[in-house]
C-alpha cells in the first residue's frame, strides 16, 4: 500500500512540476516532493523492518518496554499462566518433539529448541538449531526429523533431538535435506505455517503477495505434499493469509484462520475461521470477504454464494493466527475438543479507535458448529493503545498444559489448570 501511495504521489508531483510556470513555485513543489519521498520511503522501511523483526507494527510498546507482566493477564477462574521459556527471540510457530522438546520458528532468521531437562515445567536451555534463514516461521516434527519452512523453501533437519543433547559448542552440524525450494519468493504474506495432516501429508500456505491482488495459482492457497516434497498439490484456494492450521480430532477436517484484507475500514472485514472439509474448496478472496462482502474492485460480477462461507467471523483486523483443538485431560472436561485461537493483534486501525486482538480466544463447538467465541486470555493490550506482548501460536504439551508463544516479549507461556 505504501509503495502504491508513493507512485501516486510521484505522478502528482511530476504533473505539478510540468504544469508550473513559476520558477519559485517549481522550487516549492520540489521541496514538497522531497519531503513526501523521505516520509513514504521511511515509512516503507519501518514496515519492512517491523515485519522482519517478527512483532509487526501493531500497538506501540509501552514505556516500560516489551517486558512480561503476568499480573496483567486475565484467565478464567481455576487457570494459571507462567513463563515457560524466555529469551526466545521473536518466538512464533511451535512444534513438539516426542521427548517434550519444543521447536520454535521465528521471522528473525533463527529456529530454536526449548528444552526442559529436569521436568520442572520451565525451560533449562534455549538452543539455536538453525540461523541466517529467510523468515523460518513454520516448524513441524515427524518421524525423528524437524521440518522448517522459510519463505520459498522447506527443509528437513535430521537428528534434531540428538543435536539438543550434545554439549554446547561440540554439536555436529545437522544433516539437512531440501524438501522443496519451488515456493514463491514474495515476502508480503510469504512466511509459512507448517503442519502434518492426519493423511500424513505436509500442509502449508502460500499467501497473497499484497493486500488485495489476484495473481492466480499458487498464490492465496493452502497446499500439501508428501514429506519428501513430491505429489505437490493445491488443497484450497481463496485464502488471503493463513498462519494457523488445525485438524478436528473427530472429523479430521482442516480448520484454519485467514486474515482479512485492509483498507475497507476499521470494522470490516472480519478475519475468518474456515473449514476445508474436502480438497478444491474456494474461500472467496479476493472477490468476497467474510462470506458476505463483495470486494469493491474484484467483486464486480461475482456472488458470495459461490464461495465457502466462514465457520465463524473472528473480528476485524485481529490478526487471527495459531489455533489448536484441545485434546488433553488437565483442563476441565468442557474444554476437550474445543478450539483455542490466537489473535496476534491489529496493526493499522485508525488513531481514533482502539486496537483489537492481542489475546487468546476460545471457540466452543457443538456438532462441529461454532456456538460461542469469547476471550480466554487477555491483558497483553493495555487501554486499547499499547501492547507489551503479542501472542502468536499454541502448543499442547503431553501433560495437557498449553503453551503460547509471544514474538514481541520473546517468551513462551504455559497455561495450567
Amino acid at each position: 500500500m505504501l509503495q502504491a501511495t508513493a507512485v501516486l504521489y510521484g505522478y502528482v508531483i511530476m504533473s505539478l512540476i510540468v504544469v508550473s510556470k513559476s520558477t519559485a513555485w517549481r522550487a516549492i513543489v520540489r521541496r514538497v516532493a522531497a519531503f513526501l519521498f523521505v516520509t513514504i520511503i521511511g515509512a516503507s522501511v519501518t514496515v519492512m523492518f517491523a515485519q522482519q523483526r517478527g512483532g509487526g507494527l501493531g500497538a506501540p510498546v509501552p514505556p516500560s518496554g516489551a517486558t512480561v507482566q503476568l499480573g496483567q493477564l486475565k484467565l478464567p477462574a481455576g487457570f494459571s499462566i507462567a513463563v515457560y521459556a524466555d529469551n526466545v527471540a521473536g518466538a512464533r510457530s511451535m512444534a513438539l518433539g516426542p521427548d517434550g522438546t519444543v521447536f520454535v520458528g521465528t521471522q528473525r532468521g533463527n529456529v530454536f529448541a526449548v528444552v526442559d531437562r529436569n521436568g520442572d515445567h520451565r525451560s533449562d536451555e534455549v538452543i539455536t538449531i538453525a540461523s541466517d534463514l529467510t523468515q523460518p516461521n513454520g516448524v513441524a516434527f515427524r518421524d525423528g526429523a524437524l521440518y522448517v519452512a522459510e519463505i520459498s523453501r522447506i527443509t528437513r533437519y535430521d537428528g534434531a533431538l540428538d543435536f539438543t543433547k550434545q554439549p554446547a559448542g561440540a554439536a555436529a552440524a545437522l544433516k539437512t535435506t531440501v524438501v522443496t525450494d519451488k515456493l514463491p519468493t514474495d515476502r508480503p504474506h510469504g512466511w509459512k505455517y507448517l503442519g502434518f495432516g492426519p493423511d500424513g501429508l505436509l500442509y502449508t500456505q502460500i499467501g497473497a503477495p499484497g493486500n488485495l491482488v489476484d495473481r492466480g495459482d499458487p498464490y492465496a492457497t493452502i497446499v500439501r505434499m508428501k514429506p519428501d516434497g513430491s505429489a505437490f498439490e493445491i488443497f484450497a484456494r481463496g485464502v488471503r493469509n493463513s498462519v494457523g492450521l488445525a485438524w478436528h480430532p473427530d472429523t479430521r477436517e482442516l480448520w484454519f484462520t485467514d486474515n482479512g484484507r485492509d483498507m475497507l475500514g476499521d470494522e470490516v472485514p472480519n478475519d475468518e475461521l474456515n473449514v476445508a472439509a474436502k480438497p478444491g474448496m474456494h474461500f472467496g478472496y479476493p472477490y468476497c470477504h467474510e462470506g458476505t462482502i463483495l470486494d469493491p474492485e474484484f467483486g464486480k460480477g461475482k456472488s458470495c454464494a459461490d464461495y465457502a462461507p466462514p465457520a465463524a467471523k473472528l473480528g476485524p483486523h485481529v490478526a487471527a493466527l495459531g489455533l489448536k483443538f484441545y485434546s488433553g485431560s488437565m483442563f476441565p472436561a468442557e474444554y476437550r475438543k474445543q478450539l483455542f485461537i490466537v489473535n496476534h493483534g491489529s496493526w493499522n486501525r485508525s488513531a481514533q479507535v482502539s486496537h483489537t486482538g492481542y489475546r487468546v480466544m476460545l471457540a466452543k463447538l457443538q456438532n462441529n458448529t461454532v456456538v460461542s467465541y469469547e476471550p480466554f486470555v487477555e491483558g497483553w493490550l493495555q487501554g486499547g493503545r499499547q501492547a507489551w506482548g503479542r501472542p502468536v501460536d499454541l502448543l499442547e504439551l503431553p501433560d495437557g498444559s498449553l503453551l503460547v508463544s509471544d514474538d514481541r516479549a520473546s517468551v513462551l507461556y504455559r497455561i495450567t489448570s
